[in-house]
């Protein structure tokens, strides 16, 4: 499967190791750069086995915290939508 067509529940935990952190660093970024405290360990962990999709607020602060354009974000969001919608 190319790179493009990735759910964000591959990528996602790919970038995060490629970064060396943990779920829960993950969620401590996001909530020092978000102000929002709502996310946590678990909620990441949801989004990376895929049981959640990240809404548009929290891509914009993952493509921020892990660096990644926002474009592959958004592909990868709706590569995993339209997963869901074939099963």
């Amino acid at each position: 499967m190319p790179d493009e067509a990735r759910p964000i529940s591959e990528l996602l935990p790919e970038l995060r190791r490629g970064r060396g952190l943990t779920q829960h660093d993950l969620a401590t970024r996001l909530h020092a750069a978000s102000g929002n405290a709502s996310v946590t360990r678990e909620e990441v962990s949801r989004w990376e086995r895929g049981k959640r999709i990240p809404g548009p607020y929290w891509r914009a602060w993952l493509g921020r915290v892990l660096d990644t354009p926002a474009r592959e974000l958004e592909r990868a969001a709706a590569v995993a939508r339209w997963t869901r919608r074939r099963r």
